[in-house]
């Protein structure tokens, strides 16, 4: 294998792993806030109801979402001087794009941590 090959699929920024934290930030949420949200939305139909069938999996997407996040957490917030002059985690204004799309997924999987302890005060 070349090295310009394993430095291409390695993931240095943290991109994959950021990604599937998001994918399964979302899946985790998908059969409690997603009805909600599209409610609250105006969407409705007897399909909304479909959506709980990803229920009983939803501690494993939560689970693969921290341990994705985990490691897209240690690549995003390194130290910048850990960062070679050429790669992208040493541009300032990607390096601050890639923090704030982790605190999004990061709030997003809160959410979907914490709503079954206030869903009571919207059903």
């Amino acid at each position: 294998m070349s090295a310009t090959y394993r430095e291409r699929s390695s993931d240095k920024t943290g991109r994959r792993s950021l990604l599937a934290g998001g994918v399964a930030t979302l899946l985790a949420s998908t059969c409690c806030l997603g009805p909600l949200v599209l409610i609250s939305l105006g969407f409705s139909g007897a399909w909304i109801g479909t959506l709980t069938v990803l229920e009983p999996y939803q501690p494993v997407f939560i689970g693969a979402a921290l341990l994705a996040l985990y490691f897209a957490g240690k690549r995003i917030w390194r130290p910048a001087t850990q960062c070679a002059p050429g790669e992208v985690c040493a541009l300032p204004r990607i390096r601050l794009a890639y923090q704030i799309l982790f605190v999004g997924v990061c709030a997003l999987l809160l959410a979907a941590l914490l709503f079954p302890l206030i869903a009571h005060w919207f059903y």
